[in-house]
Formats: C-alpha cells, structure tokens, sequence
C-alpha cells in the first residue's frame, strides 16, 4: 500500500495523538483530583497506562513506514514489538475483567465495596493480570526465535509485528505455534469475556430488583462507559482473529483494516468515552480547558 502511504500518514498521526494526549489526561486527572482516588479509578488509570503501552508499541515502525518509508525490521526488534504488543492486548483483556467486577461490587454488594475493594487487592489484581500476560506471551518470542525463515523476503501485512503474521513466514511446520495461540486465545480472551458476561448477568439481576425506574436508570449509567469500553475491545479482536485464520481470500485491505481497528481503536475512544461519560473527569477536563484559556 506504499501509494497510499502519505494519505495514511495523517490519520495515523490522529489516532496515535487523541490517544496519548487522551489517556495521558485522564492520568493527569485522577491523580490531581482527590475524589477520584478510590478502586473504579485505579482500575481506569491501568487501562490507560495499558493504552498507552499499545500505542507507544505500535508507534515506531508505523510512523517509520508512512514518514519515512523505512521497510525493513530486524528480526529480533520485531519478536521484541510483538511481544509488547501481545502483552497490552492480553493485560487490557484481565484489566476489563478486573473492572467488570469493581462495577458488580459496586451494585450488587455496595456495603462491602470498601472491605472489597481495598487499595492493597486492587495493586494485587493489577500484578496479577499483568504477571499472567507476561507468562503467557514470554512463550510466543521462544517458539519463533526456534523457526526456519528461509525465504529470500519475509514480507510482514502490517508495519508492524503480530504472532499470528509472523508464523505464516515460516517455511516449516508451525502447528505448535498456531495451537498455543489458540489455546490461550480461549483460556484468557474467552474466560474473561465469558466473566464479564455473567456478572453483567448479575448485575442485570441486581438493577432489575430496584423499585424505581429513574433508580434503575442512574445504576445502569455507572456502567455505560465500561460496556463500551469492552465492545471496543472485544468486537475488533474477535473480528481480526476470524479474518487471520479463516479470511485467507480476503482482500489484502481487509486484513489491515482491521488490524487497525484491532490495535487503534480502542486506545482512542477509551478516553474520550470517559471523559464524555464520567462526570468527574469531565468536570475537570473542561476546569483545565477553562485554565489554560484564562
């Protein structure tokens, strides 16, 4: 798509700038503002650290291919951005779960949310998901540092590195690769989606119980930005999974279209979802605009 290249340059610049200045300022924000240091908070502040890491994975050869038409990536710097890359992914997915269940807390049981929720289980969740990313993905740069890529040219789909692109260079037999992938597809994306169902489920429960309608209404508005946050997440990667392992006679654009949609969407509507949604922080993003106007 090198045509295309200088058209592509300028959206790119876009989403790569709402996304750091957006997650950037919502970081800004709950540390500045004291109301907001409590679980459903800490738990924003780590997606939009994870958002960023996304972002800032992705950013050097993206912009190196559409700026400055750099095509090459060593082999090792690209196991490095893949396995970055995988692991925000993986750790955005324990992050929304982790906030699924702040929001149960949050209406299903509101009298224990503090004994619950206390700061010292919400750093150990934070660990956790990121630990269990970790371990899961360490795996993926072994078994392709072991691969033969014997191909005069190794041509990657994207400007940058993805697991799944990378095996199909490979010139022997990758089914230990695709299988691991696919088994901790299920065992992380799928019991986390399948988590945040059920308490929804619950949560449904919980809301449909209230007496007043306008009550109900204002329960299920605390979880707006959320539900939102986890269909951007998961509409993408279930959509590019299925395009990767059944689309083979797609079209080239399709494949990019929606890796873009994968990797850059949800890093960018993320923020701007909660601060339109979030009262709070919308508050005070339009206090700091004022500021710097004055």
């Amino acid at each position: 798509m090198e045509a295309m290249e200088p058209w592509l340059s300028l959206p790119f610049l876009l989403f790569y700038t709402i996304s750091i200045v957006g997650n950037s300022l919502i970081l800004l924000i709950i540390k500045e503002e004291q109301s907001l240091h409590q679980p459903m908070y800490y738990f924003l502040s780590l997606l939009s650290v994870n958002d960023l890491g996304v972002s800032f994975s992705t950013l050097p050869t993206v912009l190196a291919a559409l700026c400055f038409h750099a095509q090459v990536i060593n082999f090792n710097a690209c196991l490095v951005q893949m396995f970055f890359i995988h692991l925000f992914s993986w750790t955005e997915s324990g992050i929304l779960l982790a906030m699924s269940f702040d929001r149960y807390v949050a209406i299903c049981n509101p009298l224990r949310y503090a004994t619950v929720l206390t700061n010292a289980r919400v750093v150990m969740m934070g660990l956790g998901t990121v630990f269990r990313s970790f371990v899961l993905i360490v795996v993926f740069p072994i078994l392709l540092h072991r691969l033969p890529f014997c191909h005069p040219q190794n041509i990657l789909s994207h400007a940058y590195c993805l697991h799944v692109d990378m095996i199909k260079l490979a010139c022997t037999d990758v089914s230990l690769n695709s299988h691991y992938g696919l088994s901790i597809v299920l065992l992380t994306f799928g019991l986390d989606a399948a988590l945040t169902l059920i308490s929804y489920v619950l949560i449904l429960r919980s809301v449909l119980a209230i007496a007043s309608r306008k009550e109900r209404l204002k329960t299920l508005n605390t979880c707006v930005s959320h539900i939102l946050a986890v269909l951007i997440f998961y509409v993408p990667m279930v959509s590019v999974s299925i395009v990767h392992r059944f689309g083979a006679g797609l079209p080239h654009v399709v494949h990019v279209l929606m890796s873009i949609l994968y990797l850059f969407v949800p890093p960018m509507l993320n923020p701007v979802i909660y601060s339109i949604k979030t009262k709070e922080i919308r508050r005070r993003l339009l206090k700091m605009l004022f500021r710097a106007k004055l």
